[in-house]
């Protein structure tokens, strides 16, 4: 990745590379950032296989970051600010960084982690750090399979898992977005969402890797983004479930005329149908009915769009032809057309595993196969439906919330004999976890397990309503499990 880059550096060096508010950095600018901050690390005795961790909002420097780990071979374990404090050590107590790069934004709550080394903080100290710092001579590039970032993705038992993305994986993931949607490298990406997440940061270093142009934004500006549409060449604009109609209005109020955009959207599934016709419409560009994940890439079913102007009735799903895909049971055979199986897949997308997670990573790529825990049906004309989630998930926006990770939160407290986290149906954000409590003490109120929520997680993981019921009426299974698709069925009762 790293020396990709550089090349396009080479041959583009006037080209604007990375706009971050009224900050520019040409191509030359920027591999020259890139090329001091490798001799930092490598100062730091950061080199080939070291790992460092950044904490940070979108900011350029967070680019600058993973081209730096890319050209040394080094691994960026990227984290979550959203996280509450005990979620972040976890994280970094996974991957026990040997150089950490942060924002001062971020330094309350690495304070209160209370781990990893201490930090080289963006702003005045990173560019005193540059600024003393020769270019690194180029040594050895890195090999195709070393592992360039760690994204994190929550576990079946609520801890993290973190997925080791290599180059080769994003190399192709990059090759795969542009063959399928024929993205032009020309094109800009405006890096919107967290790039701690596989949607920008996958995006941004695939832009950077073929001499296009990054805009950074710290977050979700509706203004700022809706005056982006209106004068760049857009490839790929992420529109996330639960600002769509937000930005949409706001396209509305300002009458906004697209300059030019692609494709947009992900996540189709989770997006009013109505939504999905009204922004195609405002933005004269399809709405992609894509099926990938942090560890996939864009695969496996990534090849068909809404079209303009459509509400669509039903979203079946097109496989990538850049992979395979098959269906199976829980016996890991494969299951007739109509039938409905696991998805299992393999390709060069594909993540490496798992960091130190060796049973999980023999489990779940078993066979050869990467075992998606997603259930879908294949249709007649070879279209895939999904159906529902091996290990049940619920994705609120854009994140991954187990409900376990907030079930044993709320398990600590005495007073709860049991609790069980559904998903429920949100017009905004798609789905929203909802708790189902039993008490031992009558006194315990909604508001005690909301406060003990809000200092254990983060908040995009709240529970959004809790209900107290007995503990004998929650529904369970014949060898005891809690039937979470029971308890979904009375969120709608009074």
């Amino acid at each position: 990745m790293g020396s990709l880059f550089l090349a396009q550096a080479r041959l583009h060096p006037a080209r604007a590379a990375v706009v971050d508010g009224t900050r520019v950095l040409t191509y030359a600018a920027l591999a020259d950032r890139v090329r001091r901050l490798t001799g930092v690390l490598d100062a730091r005795g950061l080199g080939r296989g070291s790992r460092l961790a950044i904490l940070s909002e979108n900011r350029a420097e967070y680019l600058e970051v993973f081209l730096a780990a890319a050209t040394i071979g080094a691994v960026v374990a990227c984290q979550n600010g959203r996280l509450a404090p005990p979620e972040l050590a976890q994280c970094l107590d996974l991957v026990e960084p040997e150089a950490v790069l942060a924002s001062p934004r971020q330094a309350p709550k690495l304070a209160a982690a209370g781990r990893g080394p201490l930090p080289l903080w963006f702003g005045e100290p990173y560019e005193e750090a540059l600024a003393a710092q020769s270019p690194l001579p180029l040594g050895d590039a890195p090999d195709p399979e070393d592992p360039l970032l760690i994204l994190y993705t929550s576990g079946t038992t609520g801890l993290p898992k973190g997925a080791v993305i290599s180059h080769r994986a994003e190399i192709a993931r990059n090759l795969v977005l542009r063959a399928e949607y024929g993205l032009p490298a020309t094109d800009t990406f405006v890096a919107w969402s967290p790039l701690y997440h596989m949607g920008a940061a996958d995006c941004a270093l695939g832009t950077l890797m073929v001499g296009g142009k990054v805009i950074v934004l710290d977050g979700f500006d509706r203004t700022t983004l809706s005056e982006v549409v209106a004068t760049e060449d857009l490839g790929l604009l992420l529109l996330m479930p639960g600002m769509v109609s937000d930005f949409a209005a706001e396209l509305e109020r300002r009458a906004v005329r697209p300059k030019g955009v692609k494709i947009c959207g992900v996540m189709a599934d989770l997006v009013p149908a109505a939504e999905i016709a009204r922004i195609t419409r405002l933005l004269g560009a399809p709405y992609g009915n894509t099926f990938g994940a942090t560890e996939t890439g864009w695969p496996p079913a990534s090849s068909n769009n809404i079209p303009v102007g459509v509400a669509p009735g039903r979203l079946p799903k097109e496989q990538s032809p850049f992979c395979e895909v098959k269906l199976v049971d829980p016996a890991d055979a494969e299951v007739p057309d109509g039938a409905p199986g696991e998805l299992c897949m393999r390709g060069p997308t594909l993540f490496s595993g798992y960091f130190r997670a060796d049973a999980i990573n023999a489990q779940e790529f078993r066979g050869g196969w990467f075992h998606l825990g997603d259930v879908f049906v294949r249709n007649p004309d070879g279209t895939l439906d999904f159906v529902d989630r091996v290990k049940y998930l619920i994705k609120s926006g854009g994140e991954n919330i187990y409900p376990a990770e907030i079930e044993r939160l709320m398990l600590q407290d005495p007073r709860v004999a049991e609790a069980a986290v559904v998903r429920g149906p949100d017009p905004k954000w798609g789905e929203i976890p909802i708790a189902f409590v039993a008490r031992l003490d009558p006194a315990l109120t909604e508001g005690d397990l909301f406060r003990l929520c809000r200092n254990g997680l983060a908040g995009y993981k709240q529970p959004k309503e809790i209900r107290f019921i007995a503990v004998d009426d929650f529904p369970r299974s014949a060898s005891g499990k809690i039937q979470r698709q029971e308890l979904e069925k009375l969120i709608s009762k009074v």
